[in-house]
């Protein structure tokens, strides 16, 4: 590792200040910390030191997606594979055929390794477009800024594909990101100055400007031409229209976004996440009451033209983005509110909002994005509140 840090010493030189390449200099900065620790570290006692630093952070949130990923990888394929088995004469792609003549993988569902190879083959595409495309807006505004470049990207990067259907073309995902990171991001100022998650500001620009590719049956199995509804979906439409089982659901074999349809997987990031720290347990616990609370007022209340009511917390729980937005999104440190007192009524908000948005619109039975960035526009709010409450108090008290 000597020989490398050398290197990296040597080509410093070239990206000085005063030097041909000073401006590509955020570029270079960004390789050399992620390979090695910063050299500029604090050294006064006035100084508070944690070992939990940024880097460290992002990277405890790539350890926690990373079964969300195992699953998104399995489930995707095993969806493919359940399709194409009962297809006789299935016309092949040349994908398809590479699979199966080269690499010896039939169409099994019963297939661990079949299932995750199909599965990788839909996931990695998007995930490099992601990558690719979200990291020139990164280094672009770096660099023309004069900024390091941060590492939050590696999260947002890894999220934005879990969010999406397996069967999304890849220009939308390269037009979803870069709407995402400029839109939702750079124009606020980069990492820690924006108001809503990059991730999810994607996603929204993608349901609204191509709702057939982001939302339609068609998108849900990675196969060309097969329609397959999601289970909220058919909960929309008629609650007895549904044949997954909710143990199914729980474990995530079940037609959806890529990474969002595991909850036991999610569960298992948000374990990390909170014995970590870098998750608010608060949040997470706050949206579950929120949502808690409201479907059972809507069980309470019923209605005969509108089968949504009768979804039970249970089920909200497992179907949609409910679990991944909960632990992944909504507790965002940047986006999110910062208070504690302001952590609960934030995660109170989300939870009511998404059950609220889920029943009372049956057209549009996914409502854990909007809930989410509807939260992160109040947080601010919410925390000014909180702080503004906490300072009339002091206030009284010395004046008592």
């Amino acid at each position: 590792m000597k020989f490398l840090r050398n290197i990296l010493d040597n080509t410093e030189k070239k990206f000085e200040k005063g030097s041909k390449l000073e401006k590509y200099y955020p570029l270079f900065e960004a390789i050399d910390t992620f390979l090695y620790s910063p050299k500029s570290v604090t050294e006064r006692d006035s100084h508070v030191r944690d070992a939990m630093d940024l880097k460290r952070m992002m990277l405890t949130v790539v350890i926690a997606l990373f079964p969300a990923v195992l699953m998104a990888l399995y489930n995707t394929g095993y969806q493919a594979n359940l399709v194409i088995s009962k297809i006789p004469n299935f016309q092949m792609t040349h994908w398809q055929q590479f699979f199966v003549n080269w690499l010896g993988l039939g169409f099994n569902p019963n297939s661990l390794l079949g299932n995750m190879v199909h599965g990788l083959a839909y996931f990695l595409p998007v995930y490099l477009v992601t990558v690719i495309v979200g990291g020139f807006w990164e280094v672009l505004f770096a660099v023309v800024r004069g900024h390091e470049i941060n590492e939050g990207f590696f999260v947002t990067s890894l999220l934005f594909p879990l969010i999406l259907p397996p069967n999304i073309p890849y220009w939308e995902v390269a037009v979803g990101i870069s709407f995402g990171v400029v839109i939702g991001k750079e124009v606020f100022g980069g990492v820690g100055m924006n108001i809503l998650n990059p991730a999810l500001v994607a996603r929204a620009f993608l349901f609204f400007a191509y709702p057939a590719e982001i939302s339609g049956d068609k998108v849900w199995v990675a196969v060309d031409g097969i329609s397959k509804a999601t289970p909220l979906a058919n909960f929309a439409s008629s609650a007895s229209a549904v044949t997954t089982g909710w143990w199914n659901s729980f474990i995530g074999l079940i037609p959806g976004s890529m990474g969002e349809t595991s909850t036991l997987a999610i569960l298992i990031g948000a374990a990390i996440l909170i014995i970590t720290g870098v998750g608010s347990w608060r949040i997470m616990l706050s949206v579950v009451i929120g949502m808690v609370a409201m479907s059972l007022t809507f069980n309470a209340i019923g209605s005969s033209t509108n089968p949504m009511f009768q979804v039970t917390p249970i089920w909200h729980f497992v179907l949609g983005g409910f679990a991944f937005g909960t632990v992944f999104m909504a507790t965002d440190p940047v986006s999110a509110a910062m208070t504690i007192k302001g952590k609960y009524v934030y995660g109170l908000l989300i939870g009511i909002l998404v059950v609220l948005v889920r029943v009372v619109n049956p057209a549009f039975p996914e409502g854990m994005m909007l809930a989410i960035l509807f939260g992160n526009m109040f947080a601010p709010i919410i925390d000014k509140v909180v702080i503004n409450a906490n300072i009339k108090r002091r206030q009284l008290r010395n004046v008592g």
